[in-house]
């Protein structure tokens, strides 16, 4: 299964369906990503006692570059533009991943779980209205 949303569909015989929402929703969220999020962050935080603030910035600002080029590089297909939409939204994903599940968003004072989990469920269900 390809990771690039299937919006349209050829008339040839080998050409694939058109992705549902639940299809599009699993290929906006970059799991791979998020799986490496979380499991950096708690390496970080069971690891240092210290203020990671600085740290765990500069890893959210390469992880969402990485997610960018990671998603780019799974959606890559020869003599078809790139899927831009599917990057941005893809991108988007993990900010709002990293935002729910704190992260260094928890140093900024008046931080909340509870936004990052609304954010996260709101964002998680309007993404696969987008075709």
């Amino acid at each position: 299964m390809s990771r690039r949303v299937a919006s349209t569909q050829l008339h040839a015989a080998a050409a694939p369906s058109i992705d549902g929402y639940f299809d599009r929703v699993l290929k906006y969220i970059p799991g791979e990503v998020v799986a490496g999020w979380v499991t950096i962050t708690g390496i970080i935080a069971s690891v240092s006692s210290g203020d990671n603030a600085v740290l765990l910035w500069v890893l959210f600002g390469v992880f969402m570059l990485l997610t960018a080029a990671y998603t780019w590089k799974l959606t890559n297909v020869a003599g078809q533009p790139p899927a831009v939409k599917q990057i941005v939204i893809a991108t988007i994903a993990f900010i709002i991943w990293a935002f729910a599940l704190g992260g260094p968003f928890a140093t900024i004072e008046g931080y909340s779980a509870l936004w990052g989990s609304a954010a996260l469920i709101v964002y998680t269900m309007a993404m696969g209205i987008v075709v």
